[in-house]
């Protein structure tokens, strides 16, 4: 089919599969709460936070910043142990900007994490802006012996996007951010966000093109969804007509074009993000992250393409 051949012969490069193959086994994200806040909400860079941002749409149940890391540890991985025999686990850090604390502060958070017996290594979700060399370096000591994935936070390749949504940094930082994290050999995440107000179809599939020439490891993308309690889903509320909410069609249809723009070495974690039914607004498919992903691949199959099909590797544009 193409020359890259990845697990399973999808036609994209798969998470699942890249991390069953890289630990020879199933692995699952254990999610934390560990207490953290953003710079964009205390202050430091602005208040108010993310325009869209909800953290109940993506914490589980057994996540509680009043429990300690290893208590949440060890009712996330009983969550997962009764449902699967044989497991491995990663502590997944994941509400709001987990590395924004002194650095002595982070050590003995993930320090914990890791004296789990059935833990082999961190995910930590946080902001490009919220990092420093002194934790990046200490990060690089830690990915010696342990698996070591930041998870950054970068929604949009464009200022203007970004402004809009608060998010108090720029394109730039999340540029500065995914080098030094490759430069250490830490793992790196890109999340990014489709279909918000202001960009356009050529926007996005530009934003694919950008993505590929920067050391971006795995790819999480979503569709915008409006959530209840959020800024966001005030102004949806004001003027719905500047939200292009996409159809399901619609965002197949992108995420075709996108995935053949995609820099065929990054692995994609998912397409699609779903929230709590309660907190749904908008988009309100009635499909799961496995159902929309089935479409997409039946899609790729019946066009006969795949990530990276047009992908150049000296495509600035």
């Amino acid at each position: 089919m193409h020359e890259f051949q990845w697990e399973g012969n999808k036609r994209y490069n798969d998470f699942s599969g890249y991390f069953r193959s890289k630990f020879n086994g199933r692995v699952q994200k254990i999610s934390i709460d560990a207490g953290f806040t953003c710079p964009n909400r205390d202050g430091l860079r602005g208040t108010g936070g993310c325009s869209y941002c909800n953290n109940l749409t993506f914490s589980p149940a057994y996540c509680n910043l009043e429990k300690s890391v290893t208590t949440q540890l060890n009712e996330g991985i009983a969550f997962f142990t009764r449902k699967y025999n044989s497991m491995k686990f990663l502590a997944y850090f994941q509400s709001y900007s987990n590395t924004y604390a002194p650095l002595e502060n982070l050590k003995l958070l993930y320090e914990e994490a890791l004296l789990h017996p059935d833990v082999l290594g961190l995910v930590i979700a946080t902001r490009p802006d919220c990092l420093t060399v002194e934790i990046l370096d200490y990060l690089q000591e830690l990915a010696d012996k342990y698996y070591i994935m930041l998870e950054f936070g970068i929604e949009s390749h464009l200022n203007s996007s970004l402004d809009w949504m608060n998010r108090g940094h720029s394109f730039e930082e999340s540029v500065w951010a995914l080098e030094e994290t490759a430069r250490r050999n830490i793992h790196n995440c890109a999340h990014l966000i489709l279909g918000l107000p202001g960009e356009t179809e050529t926007d996005w599939l530009n934003q694919a093109k950008v993505i590929s020439q920067l050391p971006v490891e795995n790819l999480k993308l979503h569709q915008l969804q409006i959530h209840k309690g959020t800024r966001m889903y005030q102004e949806y509320r004001q003027n719905p007509e500047s939200f292009q909410m996409f159809t399901v069609d619609g965002y197949l249809d992108l995420m075709v074009s996108y995935l053949e723009l995609l820099n065929p070495e990054i692995v994609v974690e998912r397409f699609v993000s779903e929230a709590p039914d309660e907190l749904l607004v908008a988009p309100r498919w009635g499909l799961k992250n496995f159902e929309f992903t089935a479409k997409l691949e039946k899609l790729l199959e019946e066009r006969d393409t795949w990530q990276g099909r047009l992908f150049n590797a000296g495509d600035f544009s």
